[in-house]
């Protein structure tokens, strides 16, 4: 697929990127190669090929949801800048 220079000029309008006509006609052979090959990858035959979100599986990592003990209340508090009643004392952010 072969892109014009308008188009690499309005692309460049949408970026808000200054090109000089060197730039443009670079960006234009570039993005040109770029689309000419996804047009390759289009004749494959993807029919037996399951849609994915990602190329790669992936795998979260979470620890076992265990019950422990917690720290004390008082150690908790212990570097708050203020408490009050045993719970930490933050500003007012809503009227």
């Amino acid at each position: 697929m072969k892109i014009t220079s308008e188009e690499v000029e309005h692309v460049a309008r949408l970026a808000r990127l200054e090109l000089t006509d060197e730039q443009k006609q670079m960006f234009q052979r570039q993005l040109s190669d770029i689309l000419t090959y996804f047009d390759k990858l289009s004749e494959l035959d993807t029919s037996q090929v399951a849609p994915m979100s990602h190329a790669v599986q992936l795998v979260n990592v979470f620890r076992q949801d265990r019950i422990a003990e917690s720290i004390p209340a008082r150690e908790a508090l212990a570097n708050a800048p203020a408490s009050q009643d045993g719970f930490f004392r933050v500003p007012k952010v809503l009227g």
